[in-house]
């Protein structure tokens, strides 16, 4: 007899009186629909990378990158949460530059996860307006993914880096949405399964990567978005369930030890150096996977709730009137030999904190996961 999956609410589900304990009278200028909303204004207001400084005149054009993409979906949730259809209107018609010939051509198909996730935005789209075309480009991008698919049955764009687990998942997760074809779920749960077995640690954290034995907020956080928007969808009963299911609760246990007094996690989660330093953006994609844990009833609400609300109240502290967040890591690549010293190496990169923020695209590896967590509050 085939074993049972466990069913999927692992904890008792909290009554609305205990979310409301955690998630609801916000002190001042915390509220997650007055955040969340000045926070997709900026991106609604926002040039793309391409439009602005030495992006502009590049050959050949400089594409859409995964920040802009990310954001733009974390804009949609929340515009869809709080039920803002200006707003909503606003990020469907900032496609419109790319239906001329001149616009496609930042649209880049090259076989990377940082290229295909842009995928997610038109079926995102397409679930909103019903328009056809929208559909046809983002399922080729989730179908390219997996052309070429490697020994496994992985997509060829797989590294095993830990970003792998947040940019393979959104756009095939966002194609199973729109059409309900089970073969991008199965895909999306093969490669968590596969990847939590190559890179999942007995802490419950994950390494940044094959030889980078680094646990980096961010490289982290992609996990704890990806698993997160993976549970959202797998139903208790796919083969795959229990495993993601275990993995995703280690994750949560390990996170909940290295929380700060600041509700944030370090840029190197685990590391007691006092040049360690917190880092927005990871603990952006882990407060968004501890909010929804306890509102789906994935994790306990008398030991999560606490611990998600000190992290919102910590975040929101780095929003500026712009809609920017600051202490941002820029953008890092897994760390190899070369770079010497592996601890200094994550402990040195730079945070984004450019006042001229409308053409930096650091600061959206941040201004994304607030939205996550602007709309997992809302839900």
């Amino acid at each position: 007899m085939a074993k049972e999956a466990p069913a999927k609410m692992a904890v008792a589900p909290p009554t609305p009186e205990v979310v409301a304990k955690y998630f609801s009278n916000w002190p001042e200028g915390t509220d997650p629909k007055a955040v969340g909303k000045l926070v997709a204004e900026n991106f609604a207001g926002r040039q793309f990378r391409f439009e602005s400084g030495r992006f502009a005149s590049a050959n050949p054009p400089s594409p859409v990158i995964y920040p802009e993409v990310v954001c733009w979906y974390g804009a949609f949730t929340y515009a869809e949460a709080a039920k803002d259809n200006a707003l909503r209107d606003k990020l469907i018609n900032k496609f419109g530059k790319f239906s001329t010939p001149e616009g496609a051509a930042h649209i880049s198909n090259a076989a990377s996860v940082d290229m295909h996730v842009f995928g997610a935005v038109p079926l995102e789209i397409y679930m909103l307006t019903k328009a056809k075309g929208y559909l046809d480009l983002g399922q080729s991008f989730a179908d390219n993914q997996w052309a070429n698919p490697k020994d496994g049955g992985l997509s060829g764009d797989s590294r095993y880096w830990v970003d792998d687990l947040y940019m393979l998942p959104l756009v095939e997760l966002q194609a199973y949405r729109a059409t309900k074809d089970k073969k991008y779920l199965d895909r999306t749960a093969l490669t968590f399964s596969t990847y939590l077995d190559r890179l999942q640690q007995p802490t419950g954290l994950f390494y940044h990567g094959d030889g980078a034995n680094f646990y980096w907020s961010r490289g982290d956080g992609w996990v704890a978005a990806g698993i997160t928007e993976l549970l959202r969808d797998l139903p208790p009963n796919h083969p795959q369930y229990a495993k993601i299911f275990d993995g995703y609760k280690k994750m949560m246990a390990g996170l909940l030890k290295y929380q700060g007094e600041d509700g944030l996690w370090k840029q190197l989660i685990d590391n007691t150096d006092p040049a360690n330093w917190s880092e927005s953006s990871g603990s952006a994609m882990f407060t968004f996977a501890f909010i929804t844990g306890v509102k789906n009833g994935w994790l306990d609400a008398t030991t999560y709730g606490p611990a998600a609300r000190k992290a919102w109240l910590g975040l929101v502290k780095l929003i500026d009137q712009e809609g920017n967040i600051s202490n941002v890591c820029v953008g890092t690549n897994k760390w190899t030999a070369a770079q010497g010293d592996g601890v200094q190496y994550y402990l040195n990169r730079t945070k984004d904190n450019t006042p001229d923020q409308l053409h930096s695209s650091d600061v959206l590896h941040g201004n994304a996961p607030v939205l996550w967590c602007a709309t997992a509050l809302l839900r």
